[in-house]
Parts: structure tokens; sequence; C-alpha cells
């Protein structure tokens, strides 16, 4: 069994990872960290693991532990661990965005992986510390790197993503108190979202010279959870081409499903699949990815590491199912 601390244990993100570890058939979990919370059950915060759980936040840490889950803020991963010792041999897996970018990676002279599976597989599994991908830069990558592994990024990239309001964390805030969010959508932080970072380096590591711009529009939509991005470019060979160079790039990748159809977002809710359609729109390329944010786009990705770097199979406690209604 894998003995697993999990750190900020009260948000949407810590309360995911809970939901699928416990039903995880090598997972332990050790303990469940939260200042605020410490000495109430998990269940009086996470009530969907009544009876599932029987378990009590702390505020006190297992240095000893196999692997550390950090499900803080973004900014408080780098704070707790200078302020908080683990062993030499603990596993860290930080689902903030303290460490993804390379100029961020190292702390205390070791370096944490990019753990985006589809791009850098080989490294996690030789990893001791990963910097799990945010939950745009997911869905948008997967829905590019293909184009960048065949040098056929030549041109703007203009992408539109709408996320579910989950995606805000569990503290309130105006734009996502429910009376604001029903019936309503908004855009925020257009061209200037923080996970383009991650994405244009990892597109700048894929295709060599990569400089083109990418014009990203994240919106927040009138549902909990889940993201719908579509992205556009100039169509730079032919399309039947591309799709092919697609299901070749994913074509043993668990969890990315390629399709020339029509896609939706229920697709991929409750699941760690990520769904892209490619389409052919005139003398452009068309591509909708769909994910689950809290689940590809977090948690379940931070598992699907976890396996890797435990040598177990990489969709042990991942085979999830849709919920189609």
């Amino acid at each position: 069994m894998i003995n697993i601390g999990i750190i900020g244990g009260s948000g949407y993100t810590a309360g995911e990872l809970l939901r699928l570890l416990v039903n995880h058939p090598q997972a332990y979990i050790n303990f469940v960290y939260s200042t605020t919370n410490a000495g109430s059950a998990v269940a009086s915060v996470h009530d969907d693991l009544y009876g599932s759980l029987e378990l009590k936040f702390t505020d006190t840490v297992n240095p000893d532990v196999d692997v550390v889950f950090l499900c803080l803020g973004h900014g408080k991963s780098i704070s707790f661990l200078e302020a908080n010792a683990f062993s030499d041999n603990t596993k860290i897996i930080d689902l903030g965005n303290d460490f993804r970018l390379a100029k961020d990676a190292v702390l205390k002279g070791k370096t944490f992986v990019y753990g985006l599976p589809e791009l850098n597989r080989e490294a996690i599994k030789q990893a001791q510390y990963i910097a799990n991908p945010g939950c745009f830069a997911t869905a948008i990558q997967l829905a590019l790197l293909p184009l960048a592994k065949n040098n056929l990024l030549a041109d703007t990239v203009h992408i539109n993503a709408t996320t579910g309001s989950t995606g805000a964390g569990i503290m309130p805030s105006a734009t996502s108190h429910h009376p604001w969010r029903t019936n309503n959508m908004s855009h925020y932080k257009a061209f200037e979202h923080q996970h383009l970072g991650e994405i244009t380096q990892s597109l700048q590591l894929t295709q060599q010279g990569f400089n083109e711009e990418l014009l990203f529009i994240p919106n927040r939509g009138d549902f909990t959870r889940g993201i719908f991005a579509t992205l556009y470019t100039k169509l730079t060979t032919d399309f039947n081409e591309v799709v092919a160079l697609y299901k070749a790039y994913y074509n043993n990748e668990p969890f990315v499903k390629v399709t020339t159809e029509s896609i939706s977002l229920k697709l991929a809710i409750q699941t760690n699949n990520c769904f892209i359609s490619l389409e052919q729109k005139g003398n452009y390329l068309l591509v909708t990815s769909v994910i689950d944010n809290l689940i590809k786009g977090a948690s379940g990705q931070a598992i699907e590491n976890m396996n890797l770097m435990f040598g177990l199979e990489e969709t042990t406690g991942l085979k999830l199912k849709a919920a189609g209604f």
C-alpha cells in the first residue's frame, strides 16, 4: 500500500482527491492536514465521504509517508515545504502553480518534473517531485501537442475555453456566488491567464523555435465542473494527415480520445479522460478539447502521476465512467 498525506484538505481539489483515493486499491490515506478544521471529521467537510472515510483532519504531518499531495492555494506550496520537512524518500506532488515553470522548479536542490503524462511520462516515472499541470493548461496542451510534435504550429492560435465554478476554488467570491453565476457568463484574464506560461513552455520544448501567439480567452460558465475549450489555427497540411497524426500521438494514451465527430462537455465529466475533436473549417483547423477540471485537470491527473511514480498501472483507481445525464 502507498502511505499518503494530503495537505490543504478542505478544498474542492482535496475533496476530489479523497473521493478517488478511497477507491484506489493501493492507497492508504495516512493523514489529511487542515489547520482550520483540525479535529473535525473529514466527512463533515466532504459529506460525500460519509461512510467511506472515518478520518479526522489534523494540524500535524507525518514526515515519513510515501507521498504527499499539496492541495494548497497558488503560491503557498513553497512556504509550506520550507516550514515542514519530509523524509528523503517521500515523493511530493504539488497541485498548485508554484513549480510548473522551469525557472521555479528547483527547491532545496531537488527539481520538480512537470506532470503531464502525455508529454513527460518517462521523466515522471523517475521523479521524486511533481508539478501537476493546471486545468486549462491540461485541456489546451492536449489539444495542441500533436501539432507541435510535427512542427505544424505555424500561425497564431486562438483559444476560447469555459470552466465551471469549481475552478474558482471553495472560497466564495463575487463571480462564483450562485445568484451571480446562474444564467450568466463572463470572461476574465483575457490574453494573460497564468496558465499561458506553462502552455508556452511545453510547446517550445516540443516544437523547436515555436514563437507563435496564443490568444486565450478564459470564460466563467454557468455549471459546476468541466472545461470546454475550442482552438483554431491555420491548417498548414492536409486535414486527413492531421487526424492521422493526432491518432498516432495518442494511440497508446489511456485517457485521451480523438474523434472527428462533434463532442460535448458531459463526455468527460466525472472521468480522467480528455476528448479531442478535429474539424476542418475552410483553411482553419478547429480543435475542441473537453476535460473534467477537478479530475484530469487536477486530482485525477495527480493520481495518474502517483501511479507512474510507484510503478503501478497508470489507470489504477481511475477507470471512471462519465455521468451521461
